[in-house]
This record gives C-alpha cells, sequence and structure tokens, in this order.
C-alpha cells in the first residue's frame, strides 16, 4: 500500500458538538437532517452499519434498526465524547481511521452513512471507492455532501458577486479542506466508485438566519421535508442527501473477521491488553479507552 495519502481535516481536541450544533442556532438544520435519515435508511435496518465521520455520536441514534454500529472518526477525542453521549454498550463499536485506509475486511458492512463529511475530502473518489470496498452486494449508502450548485451561490455568480462558477463540474475548495461539490460530480464519481444511486433529497433549504429568526424551527422542519421531496428533479439547496446501493459483486472476506491491518492489509491479529498486533507485519495498532485506533502505528 502507498504511503501517501490525501491530507485529513482533523477534529482533535475540538468542542464542535457543542459550539457548532448545542449552541450555534442549529437545531433546525440538524431536524431537517434527522427528517431525511428517516426516509433514506431502510425502514427494517439491518445487522451492521458503519457511521464515517461520526464525531460525538449526533446522529447516531437515528441508526435505531441496526443490531451494532460502528462509530468510525479520524478524531479520538470526538470518538471519547460520543462514549461518553452514549453510554457504554456492547452494540457500538468505536474505532479512530482514516477513511482513504479504512481499517475493515471487505464486504463487512450491510450499511453505510457519511454525513458532513464529503466536503473535506480532498480525494472523494478515493474515499468513496474505500467504502465501496468494505459494503456487501446491495448494501445502502447514504451520502451527504455540500452542494456547490446552491441556489445562493447561483445568485452571487450571476451578480458577479463570486469569482467561481457553480454551474461547473469541479469541486470548489472555499477554505483548506472545505469542498462544496456539483451534484452532477458526485453523481458521476458514486457510479464510478461501484454505487447505484436510488434516490436524493434536498436539505436545509432554509439556511437564512433571518428566517430561522423569524420562524418556529418545528415551521421550518416541516417546511423543509416537503421541500426534501424535489431532490430528484432540481438539487438548489446548500445539502443534498442521496442514497444508493452498493453495485455489482464484493470479494467477501472470510466469516469471521473484521479488522483489515490498514497498513498491509493483513486480517489475522494477536490480540494483547490495550492493543492489536498484525500478525503479517508486526505492527501494533493501540486500543484506548476501548477505542481502536488505526490511525499510527507503533
Amino acid at each position: 500500500m502507498s504511503d501517501t495519502l490525501p491530507p485529513v481535516c482533523d477534529y482533535e481536541g475540538s468542542d464542535y458538538q457543542t459550539s457548532f450544533w448545542e449552541r450555534g442556532g442549529r437545531a433546525y438544520e440538524d431536524g431537517a437532517e434527522a427528517v431525511a435519515l428517516r426516509r433514506l435508511l431502510p425502514p427494517d435496518g439491518g445487522h451492521l452499519l458503519l457511521e464515517i465521520g461520526a464525531g460525538a455520536g449526533r446522529n447516531t441514534p437515528r441508526y435505531r434498526g441496526y443490531e451494532r454500529v460502528v462509530l468510525m472518526d479520524y478524531s479520538l477525542t470526538q470518538l471519547q465524547q460520543a462514549k461518553d453521549r452514549l453510554g457504554e454498550s456492547e452494540r457500538y463499536i468505536y474505532v479512530a481511521a482514516n477513511v482513504y485506509r479504512l481499517p475493515f475486511v471487505d464486504g463487512l458492512f450491510d450499511a453505510a452513512t457519511m454525513i458532513r463529511v464529503l466536503h473535506h475530502m480532498a480525494d472523494a473518489p478515493l474515499a468513496l471507492g474505500e467504502i465501496r470496498r468494505v459494503m456487501q452486494p446491495g448494501g445502502v449508502f447514504i451520502l451527504e455532501y455540500a452542494n456547490k450548485q446552491n441556489l445562493k451561490a447561483v445568485l452571487r455568480y450571476l451578480l458577479k458577486r463570486q469569482s467561481w462558477s457553480p454551474f461547473t463540474p469541479e469541486p470548489v475548495e472555499f477554505a483548506a479542506l472545505n469542498f462544496d461539490f456539483h451534484p452532477r460530480m458526485v453523481r458521476a464519481t458514486l457510479a464510478e466508485s461501484g454505487f447505484a444511486l436510488q434516490r436524493q433529497l434536498t436539505v436545509s433549504h432554509f439556511r437564512i438566519a433571518l428566517l430561522k429568526k423569524l420562524l418556529p424551527t418545528r415551521l421550518l422542519v416541516w417546511m423543509d421535508s416537503l421541500a426534501q421531496l424535489t431532490g430528484d428533479w432540481w438539487q438548489l439547496s446548500p445539502s443534498v442527501f442521496t442514497r444508493s446501493t452498493a453495485a455489482g459483486e464484493t470479494s467477501l472476506a472470510a466469516e469471521g473477521t473484521f479488522f483489515r491491518c490498514p497498513a498491509c492489509g493483513g486480517q489475522a491479529w494477536r490480540e494483547a491488553d490495550s492493543a492489536m498486533e498484525c500478525a503479517a507485519c508486526g505492527r501494533v495498532w493501540p486500543v484506548v479507552d476501548g477505542i481502536y485506533d488505526f490511525r499510527v502505528a507503533s
């Protein structure tokens, strides 16, 4: 495996859950996303779901239909906050890892979500390809992305108040490791990565400070829930949710295997106190407070 990977946006030590969501005036956005997830997730759930970029576990309680949930994030402190938030439960597995080199065997998950994460991806095709690798054939993948072609960006461009075009397919990096993506590009990348798109929902149509100040949150969420249904016709909202399925065949790993060494791809392990050692390459990956840490080996 190559040692060169794209840069990662690291939330280590951040109070993102508190400062952005709980105290940041984003109850409307959170409610609108909850509606989108209810609409897109299979009603019967499944066995094992991978939550990529789980952060402090804001969305995790919404995956009620799944027997087990793997919360994966690059930040160890975010996962520690998630453990504190969700409590001790055998239902949850916590993994600190890099999405560009997932530490899981092929075809492990029957569902995956990636919400508010793609906008930090400098190499979206590489990330989506890795996600497809660890999913079972027919597995459901819920992806949210920041939409380059949102109505505000279109108006600003037409009024010559921004230089970049919202109509061209390439991503725009408006801040370091913060990207907006064109819907056409996302659809093409999903298809190239082995996903079959099923549905699109446009979300957060009313993300305007004045509206959030004047109108009750429940009313805004209800209005958004109606507007979301136009998502397959056009995408002009700041956020877009998609549901795809893993298409084609997957080379399934041996039954009973779970982790795959991010360094060499080995699947046999020697477990010790507070660590896992790859039997193939000898690298040792720590386990910190019940969190598997596959970011840097010793």
